[in-house]
């Protein structure tokens, strides 16, 4: 192909990329490159631009497809320096003249902020007590009996007292009239385990105090109802066994007590003491500490004058606001000491050269640990960090990497079965500007066969902006399933790796995939026709070093890897955490994630029941975070896609409670645009509630089976009856294997094909058990029988047990073998295996 580059990089950024650009082109003038280039090689010089890139940075490639034809390809830098056909300004002004993005559509992103920022100063409190202090400096080894949260929890708890929310705010944004005892008076400062107190603090707490107490208490992990047996409690996070409270559900908070945060252990008052005691002055009585509780007191009384509900019944405005405090918690905490062992130039603004109590450790070149941040310093580092990432998080998925203008996506199909995509396509393009507004809910029951994995990317970037483009996450159940499907997308798309992130787990399972992938690549099986013909499209790489958020989350490699590519394909555990709290910043990533992309869960019906309520819960917080869910499965019982319409339903209503052009609206105004497609046509309609859902749902179902039974049947099932009389286990295997073996044996009479090589009659077919012992037990009954005389049979044994790098060779060996595209011929007869 035939390209233009052009560089708009200013300072060493421009060196730079001229350095790069002169290896693999040509100029044509000071800016401009052109040169003559196969894909692979545009590729190698798009990651060695990208490798070397800076905020300067901006270097676009454009393909000549003719005389008078180019189409921008991509852009590596700051995009803001192209329009969206990658063309450079004649003029261009500092001035923000047409201040897109001053405005959003954020009713509570003040709320949110303000929540954070206060909770910050307030979270670590609790680690100026003794035992903490000890603990940081290696004297104390022992399990915690309290944990700094809830000690944090507990102070806060003796500064509000007895007041109302309008008093404890007054008298924190006037510092004149705090003392220290505020926080630590006796009979105000209640000490769990030393004093005769209410057990659960949240039940005397006015609401602003509840909602900002629940975010200093769920700052690591989320509290969990204890569970015992025979008098003792068990670790927390074990399953309840019968021992549920209607109560948890209508008041959850009222119960929340010590033992819902850590163990409650027995232990002398000589023991506890040291839980509760401060080691020195509190960071309260520091006036910066002072002026900034002061700044946001002052804030949240303004704002309470004109909130009518409470906060705490508002899950988008505390789990951002939570979002925002634990991310900024964690980056501030990872900042240390520089090369001259001197704290780095980020928190030279928070030093507090004066406090003697540490917030956490760090170590010396030489290995020795140290105090690394102080208290006071933490706090207020984290506050200002919070408030910037609140501030931040309206827009932030704009300065994502995403796909714009994707040739393949929007191409017609040329094969009649895959005709239904373009409908599905152009009914989601009718109902893109609904579903910016009312989110989206898509049901894809197309069989197997037909392309829904194609048609789910299709229809998401139907119903993207296209000025902004499309970011996707699709979650399967199995890894294998999830390997696959990111090949699929990386070979028909022709995506690269930043481009589409693959994620099934270990590293392990990557680079074995990567080994074969190559592997097939040397060999010349890797090069087969794809489904579609060479496309073009753009990959905006967006501009995350200065955005106070993405600047704080990409510098963590595990939410890199999650956040950064536009398509993601991963298991279905890498994404589900974003509803879960047990494990600390756990949720951090795949929130973000669900806020910035749309979700796509493949094979719903294939999950255990057991799974369902997390599944649940994860279509309710795509709602809640705005994004569309597609199901893709040939089967899906209507109760599941119903449950998970009024779970993706009520997550959307309290989305738009927070956003969007009618905040704090009627949940009857909530009308979710929904299509529901397969191979046999499409339709689109919104539903303002379930009974309406579940109408359509009906009726889409009865015309899909009345059609399905005019077609030609592909698959044809057969109930084989088996009659064990056996009673041991070992001679209930064989007579099992008996029975599979029999019914090998005549499928194979029946649908054997002709090896054009050896002219001898070959079949594959697939024996499916639920437990490894079992098939381990039949598989060895079946090699025992063995074959006809005429016959052979190859057995192929496959489990979990296996370790990866044998489990990975079979995965690859029968997902070539099982490749069902036509235009591969006869190419499972050229495997050597």
């Amino acid at each position: 192909m035939n390209v233009l580059l052009i560089s708009q990089c200013d300072k060493r950024a421009l060196k730079e990329s001229r350095r790069i650009l002169d290896q693999f082109a040509e100029r044509r003038g000071d800016r401009t490159w052109q040169t003559a280039i196969t894909q692979a090689g545009l590729t190698t010089l798009r990651k060695l631009l990208r490798k070397t890139a800076r905020k300067n940075t901006a270097v676009a490639c454009h393909w000549i497809r003719g005389r008078d034809h180019s189409e921008l390809m991509w852009i590596v830098g700051n995009a803001s320096r192209f329009n969206a056909q990658g063309a450079v300004p004649t003029n261009s002004t500092q001035r923000n003249v047409l201040r897109h993005g001053s405005e959003n559509d954020w009713h509570t992103g003040e709320d949110i902020q303000l929540l954070a920022r206060l909770a910050a100063l307030l979270h670590d409190l609790g680690k100026i007590v003794i035992a903490f202090q000890e603990r940081l400096r290696g004297q104390r080894n022992e399990r915690n009996l309290y944990r700094h949260e809830w000690v944090s929890l507990r102070l806060f708890q003796a500064f509000v007292g007895s007041d109302d929310d309008r008093k404890w705010l007054q008298r924190l944004s006037d510092p004149a009239q705090q003392t220290e005892l505020d926080w630590i008076a006796k009979g105000r400062y209640l000490r769990d385990g030393l004093d005769d107190c209410p057990r659960q603090p949240f039940r005397d707490l006015p609401p602003i105090a509840q909602a900002v107490a629940w975010l200093i208490v769920t700052h690591h992990r989320l509290p969990q109802a204890p569970v015992f047996e025979d008098g003792q409690q068990q670790r927390i996070g074990t399953r309840s066994k019968g021992q549920f409270a209607w109560e948890w559900v209508e008041k959850p908070l009222a119960e929340v007590a010590h033992d819902w945060n850590e163990l409650a252990q027995p232990a002398s008052l000589a023991d506890i003491e040291p839980y509760w005691k401060p080691a020195s002055p509190l960071p309260t009585i520091n006036p910066a500490w002072q002026k900034q509780a002061a700044k946001i007191a002052r804030r949240l009384l303004e704002v309470d004058q004109k909130r009518a509900d409470d906060w705490l019944d508002n899950p988008y405005v505390m789990h951002l606001a939570r979002l925002s405090l634990m991310l900024s918690d964690h980056y501030y905490s990872s900042l240390g000491l520089d090369d001259e062992s001197q704290p780095v130039a980020e928190r030279a603004r928070f030093l507090q050269p004066d406090d003697t109590a540490g917030a956490n450790t760090t170590r010396t070149r030489s290995g020795k640990p140290i105090i690394n941040q102080t208290l006071t310093e933490h706090l207020l580092g984290v506050a200002h960090g919070a408030g910037a990432i609140a501030h931040s998080l309206p827009g932030f998925e704009r300065y994502l990497p995403r796909l714009q203008n994707h040739r393949g996506l929007r191409k017609r199909t040329s094969d009649p079965r895959f005709r239904w995509q373009d409908k599905a396509f152009d009914a989601a393009t009718a109902i893109r500007t609904a579903s910016q507004q009312h989110g989206g809910f898509i049901v894809n029951m197309a069989s197997t066969g037909c392309g829904k994995t194609l048609a789910n990317a299709r229809i998401l970037y139907a119903l993207a902006d296209p000025q902004i483009g499309l970011r996707a996450t699709y979650a399967l159940g199995l890894r294998t399933l999830t390997l696959q499907t990111g090949r699929s997308y990386r070979k028909d798309l022709h995506l690269d790796d930043d481009e589409l992130a693959i994620l099934v787990g270990g590293s392990s399972s990557r680079e074995l995939f990567e080994y074969y992938e190559a592997e097939a690549e040397a060999t010349g099986s890797g090069s087969s026709q794809s489904l579609l013909e060479e496309d073009s499209h753009v990959l905006y790489e967006g501009n995350t070093a200065d955005h106070p958020l993405l600047a704080r989350a990409l510098a963590n490699s595990d939410i890199r890897r999650l956040l950064s590519a536009p398509i993601l394909t991963c298991t279905v555990d890498h994404i589900a955490p974003a509803t879960e709290g047990v494990r600390a910043g756990r949720q951090i990533a795949p929130m973000l994630r669900l806020m910035s992309s749309d979700l796509i869960l493949d094979e719903l019906d294939d999950y255990d029941l057991n799974d369902i309520p997390a599944l649940t819960r994860l279509v309710h917080w795509a709602g809640l975070l705005g994004a569309r869910v597609v199901l893709s499965s040939a089967t899906l019982p209507p109760a599941l896609v119903e449950g998970m319409f009024m779970a993706y339903r009520a997550g959307r209503v309290q989305f738009q409670k927070n956003r969007g052009l009618g905040g704090f609206q009627d949940e009857a105004k909530v009308d979710i645009p929904c299509i529901w497609t397969d191979e046999f046509g499409v339709n689109s309609v919104c539903c303002a509630i379930g009974n309406d859902f579940a109408e359509h749902h009906a009726q889409f179902v009865q015309a899909r089976s009345a059609r399905l039974q005019q077609a030609e049947a592909l698959r044809l099932g057969e109930l084989v009856p088996v009659e064990i009389t056996a009673q041991k286990p070992e001679l209930i295997h064989r007579e099992f294997a008996r029975h599979i073996h029999a019914a090998c044996l005549r499928l194979h009479q029946h649908h054997a094909e002709k090896d054009p090589v050896t002219g001898k009659q070959v079949s594959f077919g697939i024996v499916r058990m639920a437990n490894i012992d079992p098939l381990i037990d039949v598989a060895n009954e079946l090699c025992a029988l063995g074959a006809p005389d005429d016959s052979r049979i190859h057995l192929c044994v496959y489990h979990a047990r296996f370790p990866i790098a044998q489990r990975s060779a079979i995965e690859y060996m029968l997902d070539q073998t099982f490749n069902r595209r036509a235009d591969e011929g006869w190419a499972v007869y050229q495997l050597p295996d």
